[in-house]
Protein backbone atom coordinates (compact mmCIF):
# COMPACT_ATOMS: atom_id res chain seq x y z
CA UNK A 1 0.00 0.00 0.00
CA UNK A 2 2.90 2.33 0.74
CA UNK A 3 4.24 1.83 -2.78
CA UNK A 4 0.90 2.63 -4.38
CA UNK A 5 0.56 5.68 -2.12
CA UNK A 6 4.01 6.95 -3.16
CA UNK A 7 3.26 6.37 -6.84
CA UNK A 8 -0.06 8.22 -6.58
CA UNK A 9 1.60 11.17 -4.87
CA UNK A 10 4.43 11.34 -7.38
CA UNK A 11 2.03 11.12 -10.32
CA UNK A 12 -0.23 13.84 -8.90
CA UNK A 13 2.67 16.18 -8.22
CA UNK A 14 4.32 15.42 -11.57
CA UNK A 15 1.20 16.04 -13.61
CA UNK A 16 0.53 19.36 -11.92
CA UNK A 17 4.04 20.78 -12.09
CA UNK A 18 5.76 18.67 -14.76
CA UNK A 19 6.13 21.54 -17.23
CA UNK A 20 7.93 23.89 -14.85
CA UNK A 21 11.65 24.54 -15.11
CA UNK A 22 14.37 23.28 -12.80
CA UNK A 23 14.49 26.62 -10.99
CA UNK A 24 11.18 25.79 -9.28
CA UNK A 25 12.18 22.29 -8.10
CA UNK A 26 11.83 23.34 -4.43
CA UNK A 27 8.28 24.49 -5.14
CA UNK A 28 7.48 21.21 -6.85
CA UNK A 29 8.80 19.18 -3.91
CA UNK A 30 6.84 21.28 -1.43
CA UNK A 31 3.68 20.98 -3.52
CA UNK A 32 4.10 17.21 -3.74
CA UNK A 33 4.45 17.00 0.03
CA UNK A 34 1.29 19.06 0.52
CA UNK A 35 -0.70 16.95 -1.94
CA UNK A 36 0.59 13.72 -0.37
CA UNK A 37 -0.23 14.90 3.17
CA UNK A 38 -3.77 15.87 2.10
CA UNK A 39 -4.25 12.46 0.47
CA UNK A 40 -2.96 10.68 3.58
CA UNK A 41 -5.11 12.72 5.96
CA UNK A 42 -8.22 11.94 3.89
CA UNK A 43 -7.48 8.22 4.15
CA UNK A 44 -6.87 8.42 7.91
CA UNK A 45 -10.11 10.31 8.51
CA UNK A 46 -12.42 7.59 7.24
CA UNK A 47 -15.22 7.30 9.77
CA UNK A 48 -16.07 3.99 11.35
CA UNK A 49 -18.22 2.50 14.07
CA UNK A 50 -17.54 2.80 17.78
CA UNK A 51 -15.84 -0.54 18.20
CA UNK A 52 -13.65 -2.32 20.69
CA UNK A 53 -10.73 -0.18 22.03
CA UNK A 54 -12.24 3.10 20.81
CA UNK A 55 -11.52 5.94 23.25
CA UNK A 56 -14.53 8.18 23.89
CA UNK A 57 -14.98 11.47 25.69
CA UNK A 58 -17.40 11.51 28.64
CA UNK A 59 -19.80 14.47 28.45
CA UNK A 60 -21.53 14.33 31.82
CA UNK A 61 -20.56 15.17 35.39
CA UNK A 62 -20.19 11.59 36.60
CA UNK A 63 -16.47 12.05 37.28
CA UNK A 64 -14.97 10.24 34.30
CA UNK A 65 -13.10 12.10 31.55
CA UNK A 66 -12.28 9.37 29.01
CA UNK A 67 -13.45 5.81 28.58
CA UNK A 68 -12.39 2.99 26.30
CA UNK A 69 -15.03 0.80 24.70
CA UNK A 70 -14.75 -2.83 25.79
CA UNK A 71 -17.77 -4.18 23.95
CA UNK A 72 -20.73 -2.74 22.05
CA UNK A 73 -23.93 -4.39 23.26
CA UNK A 74 -26.58 -6.07 21.09
CA UNK A 75 -23.99 -8.35 19.44
CA UNK A 76 -23.18 -5.98 16.59
CA UNK A 77 -19.87 -5.16 14.96
CA UNK A 78 -19.94 -1.65 16.39
CA UNK A 79 -22.07 0.97 18.09
CA UNK A 80 -23.68 4.07 16.58
CA UNK A 81 -25.71 6.97 17.96
CA UNK A 82 -27.95 5.89 20.82
CA UNK A 83 -26.41 2.43 21.26
CA UNK A 84 -25.22 1.18 24.64
CA UNK A 85 -21.62 0.09 25.17
CA UNK A 86 -19.59 -1.41 28.00
CA UNK A 87 -16.51 0.71 28.72
CA UNK A 88 -13.55 0.98 31.05
CA UNK A 89 -12.74 4.34 32.65
CA UNK A 90 -9.25 5.49 31.56
CA UNK A 91 -9.18 9.01 33.06
CA UNK A 92 -11.27 10.38 35.92
CA UNK A 93 -11.58 13.40 38.20
CA UNK A 94 -10.25 12.71 41.70
CA UNK A 95 -13.51 13.40 43.57
CA UNK A 96 -16.02 12.01 41.07
CA UNK A 97 -18.61 9.26 41.43
CA UNK A 98 -16.75 7.04 38.95
CA UNK A 99 -13.13 6.02 39.55
CA UNK A 100 -10.37 5.05 37.13
CA UNK A 101 -10.43 1.38 36.12
CA UNK A 102 -14.14 0.86 36.80
CA UNK A 103 -16.23 -0.95 34.17
CA UNK A 104 -19.32 1.09 33.29
CA UNK A 105 -22.17 1.22 30.79
CA UNK A 106 -22.53 4.18 28.44
CA UNK A 107 -24.81 5.54 25.73
CA UNK A 108 -23.18 6.97 22.60
CA UNK A 109 -24.47 10.53 22.22
CA UNK A 110 -22.01 11.81 19.60
CA UNK A 111 -20.32 9.81 16.87
CA UNK A 112 -17.96 10.89 14.12
CA UNK A 113 -19.64 8.48 11.72
CA UNK A 114 -22.50 10.06 9.82
CA UNK A 115 -26.06 8.86 10.26
CA UNK A 116 -28.89 9.50 7.86
CA UNK A 117 -32.17 10.95 9.07
CA UNK A 118 -35.69 10.37 7.77
CA UNK A 119 -35.84 13.76 6.04
CA UNK A 120 -32.74 12.99 3.96
CA UNK A 121 -30.26 15.03 6.01
CA UNK A 122 -27.29 13.52 7.80
CA UNK A 123 -25.93 14.17 11.28
CA UNK A 124 -22.22 13.86 12.04
CA UNK A 125 -20.17 15.17 14.97
CA UNK A 126 -16.50 16.06 15.36
CA UNK A 127 -15.82 13.65 18.21
CA UNK A 128 -17.03 10.44 19.81
CA UNK A 129 -18.78 11.06 23.12
CA UNK A 130 -20.69 9.00 25.66
CA UNK A 131 -22.94 9.53 28.69
CA UNK A 132 -22.43 7.02 31.50
CA UNK A 133 -25.52 5.11 32.64
CA UNK A 134 -26.31 2.34 35.12
CA UNK A 135 -27.61 -1.12 34.18
CA UNK A 136 -31.20 0.15 34.01
CA UNK A 137 -30.23 2.93 31.57
CA UNK A 138 -30.52 5.87 33.99
CA UNK A 139 -27.69 8.46 33.73
CA UNK A 140 -25.12 8.49 36.54
CA UNK A 141 -24.47 12.23 36.21
CA UNK A 142 -26.93 15.08 36.61
CA UNK A 143 -25.79 17.24 33.69
CA UNK A 144 -24.97 16.56 30.03
CA UNK A 145 -22.62 18.92 28.19
CA UNK A 146 -22.71 19.74 24.48
CA UNK A 147 -25.21 18.85 21.77
CA UNK A 148 -27.16 15.60 21.85
CA UNK A 149 -29.06 14.26 18.79
CA UNK A 150 -32.81 13.80 18.97
CA UNK A 151 -32.39 10.21 17.69
CA UNK A 152 -31.97 9.21 21.35
CA UNK A 153 -35.74 9.65 21.76
CA UNK A 154 -36.36 6.67 19.47
CA UNK A 155 -33.87 4.58 21.46
CA UNK A 156 -35.76 5.32 24.72
CA UNK A 157 -33.08 7.54 26.30
CA UNK A 158 -35.44 10.41 27.14
CA UNK A 159 -33.76 11.11 30.50
CA UNK A 160 -30.50 11.99 28.70
CA UNK A 161 -32.40 14.37 26.44
CA UNK A 162 -33.95 16.15 29.44
CA UNK A 163 -30.51 16.65 31.02
CA UNK A 164 -28.95 17.95 27.79
CA UNK A 165 -28.55 21.66 27.22
CA UNK A 166 -28.78 21.52 23.43
CA UNK A 167 -30.59 18.98 21.23
CA UNK A 168 -29.29 18.73 17.67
Amino acid sequence: MAASFASKCSRVGHSLFGGLGNSLSGLVTTSQEIICSKFLSQQQQQRSFIQMRTVLKVVDNSGAKKVMCIQPLKGRKGARLGDTIIASVKEAHPNGKVKKGKVVYGVVVRAAMQRGRCDGSEVKFDDNAVVLVDKQGQPIGTRVFGPVPHELRMKKHVKILTLAGHIA
